[in-house]
């Protein structure tokens, strides 16, 4: 199958462009190489060998137009990413993630391309699912200031105020995003639907949890979690973790994100307009145990938690994989542990240009 791969030069991208490769699919990859997450590439960005690379811009229609020539499929990885906690980022973001995909999906209308695997994100959750002791499945009211600034992290419930449970994340549960790029993921999500009702299509919309992996961007600030830990590290200082540490997350291997969307590209296209699975281990872990496990398999220093938060964040946000298993066939199989242990010295992505 020939495959159009937005963003392929990216840390994820990438890992699935090489994938499609393995698999025996031709990839074209359509980049911007925006200088804010890639460096500057003497040779070219890394990809394998038979791999065409176009560098464009997923919000210029004519360049999208040259790159959808004679394509079967689409994986839209393209996307900014990071919280947007700046309101001053708004327009970027939903120019690149919201107005890229709409010339995107206009364009594939007009090329006769039908079938789409989105990259989408556990964001568009916003906080996960919840239950109270007293009045069962609830919704998590967004988390107060003033409860940060005294140290009360976890969502209470909306009835009693009591601390709620947390529960594994199912791809109906009702959609809540709670910051600028969470916004801008679900409107894709939305935008494809449109698409697919419109001409027929179909999209695969893959709602990935926290990726971690071998060449994440370094010294950055739209890098995860996971790469902002590695580069303290990498420089002698702890790690530094935010609220209490407790943060429920599933952490995922780079490498079962891709394996995750060759199973999307490779499986019968879903009778839906938009079918969503949730990419993820399966095995949660919290935020400091990550932390504490990638300062191990480094050798320190360990890390330091701070009490700090971020408006935006989300306290608990952990999947159940069963539709993707049961559906897709996709198993992640990368242990947390041997993950973090490999993480700790493998290459990263080099700064950026500016």
């Amino acid at each position: 199958m020939r495959v159009l791969v937005t963003g392929g030069a990216g840390f994820i991208g990438s890992a699935v462009v090489s994938a499609f490769r393995d698999a025996g699919h031709e990839v074209r990859v359509l980049d911007a190489l925006l200088p804010a997450v890639h460096p500057a590439y003497p040779d070219g960005p890394p990809l394998p060998p038979g791999v065409e690379l176009l560098v464009g811009d997923v919000r210029d229609a004519a360049a999208v137009d040259g790159a959808l020539d004679g394509v079967e499929a689409v994986c839209h990885q393209a996307a900014m990413v990071g919280l947007g906690v700046d309101v001053q980022d708004m327009p970027l973001y939903a120019g690149i993630n919201d107005l890229g995909t709409a010339v995107l999906l206009a364009a594939m209308a007009r090329a006769d391309v039908g079938r789409l695997v989105l990259a989408s994100s556990m964001v568009v959750y916003g906080e996960g699912r919840y239950s109270c002791p007293d009045h069962g499945p609830v919704p998590a009211a967004p988390r107060r200031r003033a409860d940060l600034d005294a140290g009360r992290f976890e969502p209470p419930c909306p009835h009693c105020a009591r601390q709620l449970g947390w529960d594994l994340v199912t791809e109906d549960a009702v959609l809540d995003p709670r910051n600028t790029y969470a916004a801008t993921k679900l409107a894709q999500e939305h935008l494809s639907a449109a698409w697919a009702g419109m001409t027929g299509g179909s999209v695969v919309a893959l709602r990935y949890h926290n990726v971690y992996g071998p060449r994440m961007p370094r010294d950055t600030p739209y890098a995860g979690v996971a790469s902002i830990f590695r580069s303290a590290l990498e420089s002698g200082r702890a790690p530094a973790v935010f609220e209490d540490g407790g943060q429920q997350r599933d952490f995922v291997h780079v490498s079962d994100v891709a394996a995750a969307n060759l199973r999307a590209l490779e499986a019968p296209a879903p009778e839906s307009t938009l079918r969503a699975y949730n990419v993820a281990s399966g095995t949660p872990h919290t935020v400091g145990d990550m932390a504490r496990a990638l300062a191990d398999a480094f050798g320190g220093p360990d890390p330091v938690v701070t009490g700090d938060y971020r408006l935006g964040d989300v306290r608990h946000v952990v999947a159940s994989p069963a539709r993707a298993a049961t559906e897709l066939g996709f198993r992640a199989e990368v242990d947390f542990r041997d993950g973090m242990r490999e993480f700790a010295t493998a290459p990263l992505r080099p700064a950026p240009k500016v």
